[in-house]
């Protein structure tokens, strides 16, 4: 009986232990994040959902993938660094922004009532690309930016839409420096694209079956 027990008691320790490393590596940021074809094998519904994001809101899936590139480096619950008090003591974040996207409070809840979407979370990689997505498909038609434009949407991104059209970043050079790399690593990303989308699109179907 006792044997019986402890028999119990090691398997469920056993499935905890592997329900935490599963949970781990579905978290995890990707071990290559400048390779958007590594991502995509490595995290395999990702393709997917940033595919899906595409389709509705026209917003490729090289600019959202560059932008959460940007924004968190993939980290599901990334938040702004501390500011400091006294150059010592760590003060408090610069702000609420959160997860994949670095999304702020508000603007994620104008989202989730945009698109009805209430359940949507920060750090969950489907919402997060979706936001991003419908974000940039918003920045199209208010500031009148192409979907391709990735500089512009960046910069759209950061400061608002309301900002964007005061031409609220003409003195942020740093800024402007940060939407041309983003706009790099887009382009990047496209080109490598290029190169595996084909067979992503082929796993994307047969998934889907499923």
């Amino acid at each position: 009986m006792f044997q019986n027990n402890n028999n119990r008691l090691i398997t469920r320790l056993l499935l905890l232990l592997l329900a935490g490393s599963l949970a781990g590596c579905a978290t995890s940021p990707p071990s290559n994040p400048d390779d958007i074809c590594s991502i995509f094998r490595e995290k395999k519904d990702w393709y997917g959902a940033a595919k899906d994001a595409e389709e509705k809101w026209g917003s490729p899936v090289a600019t959202t993938m560059a932008f959460l590139h940007q924004e968190s480096r993939f980290v599901h619950d990334a938040k702004p660094p501390r500011t400091k008090i006294l150059w010592i003591f760590p003060g408090p974040r610069p702000s609420d922004a959160y997860g994949y996207s670095q999304a702020l409070g508000t603007t994620w809840r104008g989202y989730q009532r945009s698109t009805f979407n209430y359940g949507a979370d920060r750090d969950d990689f489907e919402d997060a690309v979706d936001f991003v997505a419908w974000y940039n498909n918003t920045s199209a038609r208010q500031c009148r930016i192409k979907p391709h434009d990735t500089y512009h949407l960046y910069l759209a991104y950061h400061e608002g839409h309301g900002g964007f059209n005061r031409r609220s970043f003409r003195n942020k050079t740093w800024l402007k420096q940060v939407a041309k790399k983003v706009s790099a690593q887009s382009s990047k990303y496209r080109r490598q694209l290029a190169g595996c989308e084909s067979s992503l699109k082929r796993r994307k179907k047969f998934l889907g079956i499923f």
